[in-house]
């Protein structure tokens, strides 16, 4: 996802934006948040449910056969039930069909992504954020300052996770214009350079609201990691 380069560069923004405060950045990469599985049974199963009512609504309708001259009442009888039965299998099978037509389409990686809704993804990445932040020890740093900046690039989605001191004196706002910047960058495919603006971007509001100390040690590595 990224080259030796772009990830030593990173690192030093990283670096260089931590020597300001006493907070610590910690970047994540991946290139996808959920491999989302349900999307494809959610449209396979929508569109078979609702092929019955489209073809009714195209005009398709079921009827029995017409009486022929000559049949008697249970010959007739027999017919219409042959039809109907006839009728019911062939939308069973219309719907199978469709089923599995619809789950192998949407199957594939990138028409699952595009019919995944916005709320899911969403939902996906911030979930994925916060295992990262716990996952990855964000949280354990001496002045619970620790801030995680994650990127998923198949959603193109960003999210950045506080630990609790920075999260008690920063405003939640003050973050949005980070992500939102890093997001323009990742659909230009400028992935480095985004991550690099992002780290020096919380690295001023960190310093703001907490400076470095006599030690000031790094508590967290500073190179980004690249999750498939």
């Amino acid at each position: 996802m990224l080259t030796d380069q772009e990830r030593a560069d990173i690192a030093a923004a990283i670096a260089a934006a931590e020597q300001r405060t006493s907070g610590e950045i910690y970047c994540v990469l991946a290139a996808q948040s959920s491999d989302y599985r349900e999307t494809p049974l959610a449209w396979a199963a929508g569109a078979a449910l609702l092929a019955p009512a489209l073809l009714l609504l195209a005009g398709v309708e079921v009827a029995a056969p017409a009486a022929v001259t000559g049949w008697t009442a249970a010959q007739a009888g027999a017919a219409a039930e042959t039809a109907v039965r006839g009728a019911l299998i062939g939308a069973v099978l219309l719907q199978a069909l469709l089923f599995a037509a619809v789950g192998l389409l949407v199957a594939w990686r990138p028409v699952r992504l595009f019919l995944t809704t916005p709320g899911l993804k969403a939902e996906r990445v911030r979930q994925r954020a916060q295992e990262l932040f716990l996952s990855k020890g964000v949280h354990e740093t001496a002045g619970r300052t620790g801030v995680l900046i994650y990127v998923s690039l198949a959603e193109h989605r960003v999210e950045l996770v506080a630990d609790e001191a920075v999260d008690g004196v920063v405003d939640p706002g003050a973050w949005d214009a980070v992500v939102a910047d890093l997001v323009k960058e990742l659909r230009l495919r400028r992935t480095a350079k985004g991550l690099i603006d992002a780290a020096a971007r919380c690295g001023e509001i960190l310093a703001a609201r907490f400076p470095p100390g006599p030690q000031n040690p790094n508590e967290l590595p500073n190179a980004v990691v690249e999750l498939p």
